[in-house]
């Protein structure tokens, strides 16, 4: 009895032994990093469109989008797009401020092109980080503070300039199809209302980016990303609805009173058998900064922060909407042409300023212009009102 009572233990003691060396062998077989996740589960951070696994503090992506955010489409040619748009867009804007500020008459219209110039300014400022952040890899060496500051500026200057198009869209309007209430609606005090309203909107709008975390560390890549790496739980429940928002009264608003608002002034010219040649170009210029700038940036920038039910996780979006997004500053650089186009006494003082002449030089023509653009009817009456109230338009 004795013997067999041993002789059970040791069965016992060989399969036991025998279980252990078993549970070893499969845990052996596991690699680190899926340990981790599967003690560090939940804490997942996407970048853009890619999703990131933060594993006990240390951050990785898969092979194809480490390709991806290290390619040259990201680290080459993105910051050569942003290098042409600076080069181009800030000495011609910087001209048109100057025209606008000490060569030009201060008309109602003025101001808004003059803000509307300053947001272009501003928003073309913020290239120079954006362009040595991608020519380093996506590596942000500046700070947090500074990284929200520079995002502010980006997209708070670039939806800026969108609702300054608007206004002066609107405004166009007011003086070309309801010449007679244009003398009370143009008044220097209604477009300093606006243009207060514009950078109050700006502001608010910019305030979530201000005050909300933009910088995060890939440890795999080492480099820290500026606005590019985002908690999946706080895009979906934090920047999706603000950038939905934003996308809808800033870019959908605006670019339906643009719409409006040149199809209206067509019309009207039209209906009068006056000339459209200038009202068609500007119109032409603007339908170009909406649909071929500012458009496949914002409705790439929604499916971005909506890819979560996307095949891949959505890696094939990453590069296109950062394209989009560099193609889209390039409205910085057609809008002094719009100026040009817009305004009879901002075209004259800018030829007379490249070819430095005198503005009395041109004083005769700049009449006959003004008379020209004007909408009027054969109504005497109408004529004067516009030659007083638009001869900026």
């Amino acid at each position: 009895m004795l013997q067999e009572l041993k002789e059970k233990k040791k069965m016992n003691l060989l399969f036991g032994t025998l279980v252990f060396v078993s549970l070893l062998s499969s845990i052996s077989s596991v690699s680190p990093s899926s340990r981790l996740a599967d003690e560090c589960s939940g804490m997942s951070v996407r970048l853009r469109a890619f999703r990131l696994k933060t594993i006990c503090n240390v951050t990785t992506l898969k092979e194809k989008q480490m390709k991806e955010i290290q390619a040259p489409t990201t680290n080459l040619y993105l910051p050569v797009l942003y290098l042409l748009a600076f080069i181009v867009g800030l000495p011609s804007n910087l001209l048109a401020l100057w025209v606008l500020l000490f060569r030009t008459k201060p008309l109602p219209s003025t101001t808004l092109l003059i803000n509307l110039t300053v947001a272009d300014c501003l928003l073309l400022l913020a290239l120079p980080f954006r362009i040595v952040y991608h020519f380093r890899g996506n590596h942000w060496e500046l700070g947090e503070s500074f990284c929200r500051v520079v995002m502010a500026m980006f997209y708070g200057n670039m939806y800026g300039s969108v609702l300054c198009l608007a206004l002066v869209a609107l405004d166009r309007y007011i003086a070309l199809v309801h010449p007679f209430g244009a003398k009370t609606l143009r008044s220097r005090q209604t477009s300093l209302y606006m243009t207060a309203a514009v950078w109050l909107v700006v502001l608010a709008a910019m305030l979530p980016l201000l005050v909300s975390r933009q910088t995060y560390v890939l440890d795999e890549l080492q480099i820290t990303t500026c606005h590019d790496a985002l908690p999946e739980e706080e895009q979906e429940n934090y920047f999706l609805p603000y950038f939905a928002t934003l996308f809808t009264l800033c870019f959908l608003l605006p670019f339906a009173v643009v719409l409006f608002c040149h199809g209206a002034v067509l019309r009207t010219l039209l209906a009068e058998g006056k000339r459209y040649g200038h009202a068609v170009r500007v119109t032409v210029l603007v339908l170009l900064v909406f649909i071929v700038c500012l458009l496949p940036s914002n409705i790439l920038l929604l499916l971005t922060y909506t890819d979560s039910s996307l095949d891949g996780d959505g890696e094939d979006i990453y590069v296109p909407y950062m394209v989009s997004l560099a193609v889209s500053t390039f409205n910085s650089c057609i809008d002094p042409f719009i100026f040009y186009f817009v305004s009879v006494d901002f075209r004259e003082k800018a030829r007379n300023t490249l070819c430095c002449r005198s503005d009395s030089e041109d004083k005769p023509s700049s009449q006959g212009n003004n008379v020209s653009y004007s909408s009027s009817s054969g109504l005497r009456s109408k004529v004067t009102t516009l030659t007083m109230s638009s001869q900026d338009v």
